[in-house]
């Protein structure tokens, strides 16, 4: 019987609604993958309603909770780290700690990085020293990630060359990723049915459009499941494309069910049959950048 992929999710946690963790795990449980939830931080909901209660997690929790894992001889079998919504920059070193930890016990575990630094237009704000923290220390997360998938949100209005240039950025740093997923793609021009994405490695880029469905209020936790269902099929045995490809898919059909039940919120238990086998498909198409 083959393996079932284990995986380290250190992202927010909602107890009502889907974003961060709570958006991401039952998704990546429900393709195959054993999901070992770490919350950064616990809040009622997410921020985006305007106001929510809870608290951030202490950061010298990350790595007791990790000690922990190898204190019962689990470490090892951690496949792959993902890391989303940091509370604060001393969370994002335990967090590269926790990961070059782990990769210490197992070199081929990978490390995805979803770099959340708030969209204020949406109403979601992260601290100013953690966006200054993802901005900073690219030479660390390849020392602690030499094979990292990366997962990139592209600010408002950027377009493929800003994305490429964004690419040299990363190599200049040091911090080499084995790829860089952008996850909303935005520039001039950009046809206004369509939500686009793009898949960049060193070798070759890759571009995916799905239709962009209406919301009178779009929903949250999007990305977080994006980046885990990517992360998810990686693990699974499929190449960074075939990942690519299955996630916009499955993303599509949690949107859709989410439309049709007028909800703000993911409706991620309703779409789980088609979150595992969806019945859309998208290819993507290599481009040059």
């Amino acid at each position: 019987m083959k393996r079932t992929p284990h995986l380290l999710a250190i992202q927010s946690h909602v107890v009502f609604g889907h974003a961060g963790n709570s958006a991401a795990v039952f998704p990546m449980q429900r393709v195959g993958v054993n999901v070992w939830p770490l919350n950064t931080v616990q809040f009622s909901n997410h921020t985006q309603y305007g106001q929510w209660a809870g608290e951030v997690l202490a950061p010298q929790q990350i790595p007791e909770l990790v000690d922990g894992i190898a204190a019962i001889g689990e470490l090892g079998n951690c496949d792959a780290v993902l890391s989303g919504y940091l509370g604060s920059a001393a969370q994002g070193r335990a967090i590269l700690s926790g990961v070059e930890r782990i990769k210490s016990v197992n070199p081929k575990a990978l490390y995805l990085c979803d770099p959340v630094m708030g969209h204020p237009e949406k109403g979601c704000s992260v601290p100013a020293e953690v966006s200054d923290f993802l901005l900073k220390k690219p030479r660390r997360w390849r020392t602690s990630c030499v094979r990292t998938n990366w997962s990139w949100t592209v600010s408002p209005g950027a377009s493929r060359s800003r994305c490429s240039t964004a690419w040299r950025w990363l190599g200049a740093a040091g911090a080499r990723p084995k790829a860089v997923l952008v996850k909303h793609l935005d520039y001039p021009g950009k046809p206004a049915d369509g939500f686009e994405m793009l898949l960049v490695t060193a070798d070759e880029s890759w571009h995916l459009r799905r239709p962009l469905l209406a919301f009178p209020r779009q929903p949250v936790g999007v990305g977080d499941l994006t980046s885990g269902l990517f992360l998810a099929r990686v693990l699974l045995g499929d190449s960074l494309v075939a990942a690519f490809e299955f996630t916009a898919a499955a993303v599509h059909e949690v949107l859709l069910e989410t439309q049709a039940c007028a909800s703000y919120e993911l409706q991620l238990v309703r779409a789980q049959d088609r979150i595992a086998h969806p019945r859309v498909k998208f290819e993507a198409t290599a481009i040059s950048l």
